[in-house]
C-alpha cells in the first residue's frame, strides 16, 4: 500500500520549483552583471569623457578593456562571496555580503593599481565604486520584494519535512503560516522512533501527514513532496542517524536544517561552537542592557531634538486647532510606567474630551475587555473630531519627544502603558520593562492596533531580547510608512 501511495506521489509531485529557483537565480545573476557594465562605463564617460588616456601602454589596457574586465571581476566576486546562494538570498547576510565582496574588489584594484604603477583614475573609481554599490542594493531590493510577491501567489513556496515530534512540527508550521512571505510551508512530519504507519497533525486548516518508521525516510520526502528537511528532534535520530540523514539527503539533493527551538531569538545571537569535535549551538544573551546604554541615549536625544525642530510648526498648527474645537487644556498628560517599573508623566495632545479617563472602566467592561493588559476601547466615543485626525496620523503622540529628550522613553521601545495594565502582565510581559519605553515600536509598525495582545507582547519581546542600533533605524523607517498607510491607526 505504502508503494503505491509513493508512486502516485511521485506522478503528481511537480517538478517545477528547482528550475524556478535556478532561474531566479541566473536572472539575479544577469541584473547584476547588467548593472555593473552600466554603472561602470557611465562613470568611465561621466568622469572621463570619451577621450580615456590608456592606463597601461606597456598592457595595452585602456579603460574600456579595464571596464570589462572589473565588472566581470566585480561579478564574479559577488560569486564567490556566495551572495547568490540558496540560503543567503533574501537574508540580511545578502546585503552584507554584496557590501563585503565590493570592498575587496576595490581594495585588491587599489593594491594593484599601486604595485604595477597604473595609471588609473580615482575620480573613476571613486564614482563607479558607490555607484556600484548602490545599484546592486538597489536590484537585488527589487528581486526580493518581487519573489515576495510570488510567494504570496504560491510560487517559490517550499515544501518542508519535519523530522521529530509533532509538538515541535505544529509549533514549526504555526511559524511559517504567520510569515507566509518566507515561502515555506510544512507538509509532511517523519518519526524515525515511532512505529506508526500514518497520523495526521492538523494546523489551522491544513491536514500534515505524520509518518512513523514504517515508512522509509525516502517514502516521507516523495510523500510530503519536500524540498527541505528540517530536524527538530535530533535525540530521536542519535548522532550515527543524524549523520546518515544528512548522507541521504545529499545523494538527493534536499537541503537539511537543524531547529535548536529558539523562535524568539534572532539569528545574530546565535553561533556554532566547537568543543571536541562536537558543534553546540551558542546563544548570546539578551541584548536589553545594551539597550540603555550612551550610543541609544545620544541617538535618541540627537534624533528627539532634531525631530522637535523640524515638527515646530506641526505643533503650533495642532494646538490651535485643539484649542479652538474643545474645550480644555492643549496637552494631556498622563502616568506611566517606564524602565524598571518607574512612573513618569507622558506628554500627548489631548484627542478626547475632558474627563474621559474617568469613563474607561465603564466603556472596557461594556465591551468585555476590562480584564485584558491593553486598554483600548473600539469606537471610543471620547475621541473628539480634531483627536480622531491626528491620531489616524499620529500626530497626538509629538509631545512624547520631550519624554525623550527628558529620558523617560525612547525614539524606539515597547509602548509604555498605565499602571492597571502593567498589573495584568505575567513573567514574560515584564520583561518589556527592562528599557526604556519608545515613541514607536516593532509592534506598532507590525500592525499598530489590529494586533491581539499576545501579538504585541511577542514582538516588544522579540525587540527588547535582541535589540540593536540597526533595528531602531529600520523601525522608525516602517514608522513613516505605517502612519502614511494609516495602518491600525485608531
Amino acid at each position: 500500500m505504502a508503494r503505491a501511495e509513493d508512486a502516485i506521489q511521485r506522478l503528481l509531485r511537480p517538478e517545477g520549483l528547482s528550475a524556478t529557483r535556478r532561474q531566479y537565480v541566473r536572472r539575479v545573476a544577469v541584473s547584476d552583471l547588467l548593472v555593473l557594465l552600466v554603472v561602470i562605463f557611465s562613470s568611465e564617460y561621466a568622469w572621463l569623457g570619451r577621450q580615456a588616456d590608456q592606463i597601461d601602454a606597456q598592457f595595452g589596457l585602456g579603460y574600456t578593456k579595464f571596464g570589462i574586465l572589473l565588472a566581470l571581476g566585480w561579478w564574479l566576486a559577488l560569486r564567490l562571496a556566495g551572495t547568490r546562494e540558496r540560503h543567503v538570498m533574501g537574508s540580511a547576510a545578502e546585503y552584507q555580503r554584496i557590501v563585503h565582496a565590493t570592498v575587496t574588489v576595490f581594495g585588491v584594484i587599489a593594491i594593484v593599481a599601486v604595485l604595477l604603477e597604473f595609471n588609473l583614475s580615482r575620480g573613476y573609481l571613486a564614482l563607479a565604486f558607490p555607484c556600484g554599490l548602490l545599484g546592486l542594493l538597489l536590484t537585488r531590493r527589487a528581486w526580493r520584494r518581487w519573489r515576495r510577491r510570488q510567494v504570496l501567489r504560491g510560487r517559490f513556496v517550499e515544501n518542508v519535512l519535519v523530522v521529530g515530534l509533532p509538538d515541535n512540527a505544529r509549533e514549526i508550521a504555526g511559524w511559517f503560516s504567520q510569515h507566509p512571505a518566507e515561502g515555506l510551508r510544512v507538509t509532511g512530519v517523519w518519526r524515525p522512533a515511532d512505529a506508526t504507519e500514518s497520523q495526521w497533525l492538523r494546523v489551522g486548516q491544513q491536514f500534515i501527514p505524520v509518518m512513523g518508521r514504517a515508512r522509509s525516510l525516502q517514502s516521507a520526502v516523495h510523500l510530503s513532496d519536500a524540498d527541505a528537511v528540517i530536524v527538530s528532534a535530533t535525540d530521536e535520530l542519535g548522532h550515527h542517524g543524524l549523520r546518515d540523514l544528512t548522507w541521504d539527503l545529499e545523494a538527493a539533493g534536499i537541503e537539511m536544517l537543524l531547529s535548536p527551538n529558539l523562535l524568539a531569538v534572532a539569528g545574530s545571537r546565535i553561533s556554532m561552537r566547537e568543543v571536541a569535535g562536537m558543534p553546540l549551538v551558542a546563544v548570546k544573551e539578551p541584548q536589553y542592557a545594551e539597550a540603555g546604554n550612551w550610543p541609544k541615549l545620544v541617538f535618541d536625544w540627537c534624533g528627539a531634538a532634531a525631530l522637535l525642530i523640524a515638527t515646530s510648526p506641526l505643533f503650533v498648527v495642532t494646538a490651535l486647532a485643539i484649542r479652538l474645537s474643545s474645550p480644555g487644556p492643549v496637552f494631556y498628560r498622563q502616568e506611566r510606567v517606564g524602565r524598571d517599573g518607574a512612573p513618569f508623566q507622558m506628554i500627548k495632545f489631548r484627542s478626547m474630551r475632558v474627563g474621559a479617563d474617568a469613563e474607561l472602566a465603564r466603556l472596557l467592561e461594556e465591551q468585555g475587555t476590562a480584564d485584558r493588559p491593553l486598554f483600548k476601547v473600539e469606537d471610543d466615543p471620547r475621541i473628539t473630531r480634531v483627536g480622531r485626525f491626528i491620531r489616524r496620523y499620529s500626530i497626538d503622540e509629538l509631545p512624547q519627544l520631550l519624554n525623550v529628550i527628558r529620558g523617560d522613553m525612547s525614539l524606539v521601545g515597547p509602548r509604555p502603558q498605565r499602571e492597571g495594565e502593567v498589573a495584568l502582565y505575567d513573567r514574560a510581559a515584564l520583561r518589556r520593562l527592562r528599557v526604556r519605553p519608545g515613541m514607536t515600536g516593532l509592534w506598532q509598525v507590525s500592525g499598530r492596533s489590529n494586533l491581539s495582545w499576545d501579538e504585541a507582547i511577542a514582538l516588544d519581546m522579540h525587540y527588547v531580547e535582541n535589540w540593536t542600533l540597526m533595528g531602531d533605524l529600520q523601525i522608525l523607517t516602517r514608522t513613516v510608512r505605517a502612519v502614511l498607510a494609516k495602518d491600525g491607526a485608531v
